[in-house]
């Protein structure tokens, strides 16, 4: 079992916590006063030597409304330059977890300069026990992609389909290549709708078995159009409740 680091990424600062070696809790390491992405990432490389793994969490701070503004454009850099350093990157939604820490450090009445070296080191490790408690990071995240493009439901539903099984449906995309998908799952998450796919017919950089998430929209003329999902962010979360759901429909059964 590999452990896992999180960063909490500030323009000042970086918070670092770790799983246990278990991946069970979070557990806070140290804090980073950053010195350029250079130096910041050699020290990262240190950790992830020292606890012998190449998998780090970077918490994303998105806007209260869900967008990216200039920190998370922060974040989202300083991972992809990580990534460059063969290092495995992940993103979590971390609105509100400083707020979160500073409230705990203040309860405690510690003192505003040590607040300054624990307060990302908390957030981080709030920002890791999140990700822990929805799961972790799973071996087989890797069976989500997506595709690129918009696509739409096929016209000729009777070409080459079982009929037999409603959980077929073919999509077309905008060069009017056609996809025969199994549809696992239609979920809503966040206000709008996404459809979970495996195809069924191949497809290039499509693996067997792996799992599709396009956004259902709707195009000028009223009718539903699936669309990728560009965002990471956005696909993780959608993908993580799709885990959630399967899970639940399972315990169930």
């Amino acid at each position: 079992m590999m452990r896992v680091i999180c960063l909490d990424i500030g323009e000042k600062r970086i918070g670092v916590a770790v799983t246990d070696p278990l991946d069970l809790t979070a557990q806070a390491v140290e804090t980073i006063w950053t010195k350029g992405f250079t130096k910041d990432a050699a020290r990262v490389l240190e950790l992830c030597k020292q606890y012998e793994t190449d998998r780090v969490l970077c918490g994303l701070p998105l806007n209260m409304d869900g967008s990216a503004g200039f920190q998370a454009e922060h974040a989202r850099a300083f991972g992809d330059y990580l990534a460059g350093q063969g290092l495995q990157i992940r993103y979590q939604d971390e609105r509100m977890t400083t707020r979160q820490a500073r409230s705990v450090l203040l309860e405690a009445n510690v003192r505003r300069q040590k607040r300054k070296e624990y307060i990302d080191q908390l957030a981080a490790t709030y920002i890791l026990q999140s990700f822990l408690d929805a799961g972790g990071w799973r071996d087989n995240d890797d069976r989500k992609i997506y595709l690129r493009g918009v696509w739409h439901m096929s016209e000729n539903m009777n070409h080459d389909l079982d009929m037999d099984r409603e959980d077929i449906v073919e999509l077309v995309d905008e060069d009017g290549s056609a996809v025969r998908f199994e549809h696992l799952m239609t979920l809503e998450h966040k206000g709008k709708a996404y459809i979970c796919l495996v195809p069924l017919d191949p497809m290039e950089d499509v693996g067997e078995d792996e799992l599709v998430i396009l956004r259902i929209e709707t195009d000028e003329e009223g009718n539903d159009v699936y669309a990728t999902v560009e965002d990471d962010a956005e696909l993780d979360e959608v993908f993580e409740k799709y885990l959630e759901i399967a899970e639940a429909d399972d315990e169930e059964e």
